[in-house]
């Protein structure tokens, strides 16, 4: 059973209540037996999602990864947010380091039995999160200049890739929820892009590892967005389809992360 640990805090005060085991029963399996070893917040999050041919996208993944599709569709998300409450077990959260806007671009594997996530991109605003997550979990965090603020009920996001030798990305836009709180029926497209608790990396041997996350399922609300700028899948390779995305608003999620572990 999950340990009791400091959850979820209004959003704009870091005030720390109690997620309980009851948060396990919509996990597809038991969590790992050893202890988890990060905890994050996660708030004002926003889902871009895009179909993409399945051809385009399986050329883009490393060998060992194997594309996971819905009804024959790979599909790319670019996911803006802001963290905070980023801290190891045992460790509080520390102002400076422990809270900064991130952004991923992001599609959906398989190793086995095991789907779970691919990240193209991974932004943020932190130089030592950065420094610190390319170390640890292997995975292609950038160094970025970015802004997360309140916009009436919604969020103005703005980012801007700085990190030395990486290709140029930017982000710049408004999105806001426009409908009530809801969670995804289960075997729904909504679930399959969003209730997912592994995400993968590779280190520069290309050997692979898997890390497992845990949260409530996802808070959910319809949304709207007006990007005015939108290079960061671009800059991965990815050419966006000419259609509006699938949207979804996130307002706060609390997130347990345990070590990446060899596949």
């Amino acid at each position: 059973m999950i340990e009791r640990f400091i959850a979820s805090v209004d959003r704009r005060q870091d005030k720390p209540l109690a997620l309980s085991s009851d948060s396990l029963s919509h996990h597809p399996r038991p969590l790992p037996s050893r202890p988890w070893v990060m905890a994050q917040n996660w708030h004002d999050l926003l889902f871009a999602h895009w179909p993409i041919p399945a051809s385009q996208m399986a050329g883009l993944l490393p060998p060992g990864l194997a594309l996971d599709t819905w009804e024959g569709e790979a599909w790319v998300a670019v996911v803006p947010f802001r963290m905070s409450g980023v801290r190891p077990r045992f460790f509080p959260s520390v102002p400076w380091l422990s809270a900064f806007p991130e952004l991923n671009v992001r599609t959906y594997v398989r190793v086995a039995d095991k789907p779970g996530v691919w990240f193209f991109s991974l932004d943020a605003a932190n130089p030592i999160a950065v420094a610190v997550a390319r170390a640890l979990f292997h995975l292609p965090y950038f160094r970025a200049q970015m802004v997360c603020q309140d916009e009436g009920e919604g969020i103005y996001y703005a980012s801007k890739r700085t990190h030395r030798g990486a290709p140029p990305a930017e982000l710049r836009g408004s999105y806001a929820p426009t409908g009530p709180v809801y969670t995804a029926a289960a075997g729904s497209l909504e679930a399959w892009l969003t209730e997912r608790y592994y995400l993968y990396s590779v280190d520069r041997r290309g050997r692979i590892y898997r890390g497992e996350i845990h949260h409530v399922a996802w808070p959910l609300q319809k949304a709207e967005a007006d990007f005015e700028r939108n290079s960061v899948a671009q800059a991965a390779g990815i050419a966006l389809p000419d259609i509006p995305p699938l949207l979804h608003f996130a307002r706060r999620l609390d997130v347990l992360a345990w070590a990446i572990q060899p596949v």
